[in-house]
């Protein structure tokens, strides 16, 4: 809005108007971009099909992990593990998580990215399938 007046201001010789600032501005760059003054560029790439297709899947794998079952002796060892704290950093920055996975057992059982900064329920499925697969040993302490 305050564009507009300052505009109009100018453009009726009412003020002085510095040369640069009249020559260009990013509210012109944002139309030129995006075809809308309501959305910037950043903010125009997440309105595509490939945004459409990523946030659809992760909605799936949420939906997937909601139904979680979490076993007493996977409770037991994430509470020992890490007092149930999803975002624990432990072993000078090497486990990671609830249950204090390095990245490779974090990648082994389908983790992408930071164990600490999954959601809490993805770490839980993940670390139920980890346990069935190789019981207690990947947690030598707390298994």
């Amino acid at each position: 809005m305050r564009r507009h007046v300052f505009a109009a201001l100018a453009a009726a010789g009412a003020i002085a108007v510095p040369a640069a600032a009249a020559a260009t501005s990013s509210h012109d760059d944002t139309i030129a971009i995006t075809g809308h003054p309501a959305f910037n560029a950043r903010q125009f790439s997440n309105y595509g099909p490939l945004h459409a297709a990523r946030r659809r899947s992760r909605l799936r794998r949420r939906r997937a992990l909601r139904g979680i079952h979490i076993s007493p002796e996977l409770a037991a060892i994430a509470n020992c593990e890490s007092h149930d704290n999803p975002r624990a950093i432990g072993g000078g920055g090497a486990f990671r998580g609830k249950y204090q996975f390095d990245y490779g057992t974090w990648a082994s059982v389908g983790g992408h990215g930071d164990p600490a900064a999954a959601p809490e329920a993805e770490q839980d499925a993940r670390a139920q399938l980890l346990l069935d697969r190789a019981g207690t040993s990947p947690w030598p302490v707390c298994g």
